[in-house]
């Protein structure tokens, strides 16, 4: 290998070190940031889990008894599971746009006031369901920049041993000449056989 091409080579790598360890701190600042205003945005909201089963715990959330909702995953299992169950039944099994189209056609007022109640109640809990599944979401993201810097971090460190054997051999001065293809080596023409 020829000293020109030993030094495109180790430029090309640093560049390349460069890019994935840029990467790799970009994605590890993008995960912290996601977690942080995760906790940020729900902190504030102070949703707890109930405490037990006789304070209204499904027997399915028993890990997360008495915690506060700071994570995106608690946020998806308060949202499902427990949001979730309420809203099925408020809503007797229907969603929002039933009992919202039920309030458009009645003509009692009773009966127009209660399904516009159910409709409301069921409309404020998808909302709430939303936006807690949202945070989930992100909460996803956040763990795959997480995973995503590891991932570039590792591909640097390879970058790095390879840049660094580079630099290590042109330090040793050990670049080969290129072979010139023209020079006459030893002939592979087999003679010609005698003719009787």
């Amino acid at each position: 290998m020829t000293t020109a091409i030993r030094w495109r080579i180790i430029v090309l790598q640093a560049v390349v070190l460069l890019v994935l360890v840029f990467g790799s701190g970009m994605a590890f600042y993008a995960s912290t940031f996601t977690s942080d205003q995760i906790h940020a945005q729900l902190a504030p909201q102070q949703i707890f889990f109930p405490k037990d089963a006789k304070s209204g715990l499904p027997a399915d959330l028993s890990q997360y008894a008495g915690q506060q909702v700071l994570t995106g995953d608690q946020a998806h299992a308060y949202a499902e599971n427990f949001i979730g169950m309420h809203l099925k039944t408020i809503g007797q099994g229907h969603p929002y746009s039933y009992w919202s189209g039920l309030t458009q056609t009645a003509t009692d007022p009773t009966v127009k006031a209660t399904d516009q109640g159910i409709a409301d109640t069921l409309f404020k809990g998808e909302t709430l369901k939303s936006m807690l599944n949202t945070a989930w979401t992100f909460s996803a993201i956040g763990q795959i920049a997480f995973f995503a810097a590891f991932g570039l971090l590792l591909g640097a460190l390879i970058v790095l041993g390879a840049l660094a054997f580079e630099v290590v051999e042109v330090v040793r001065g050990r670049e080969m000449v290129e072979v010139n293809s023209t020079r006459a080596g030893p002939s592979l023409v087999a003679a010609p056989l005698p003719v009787n």
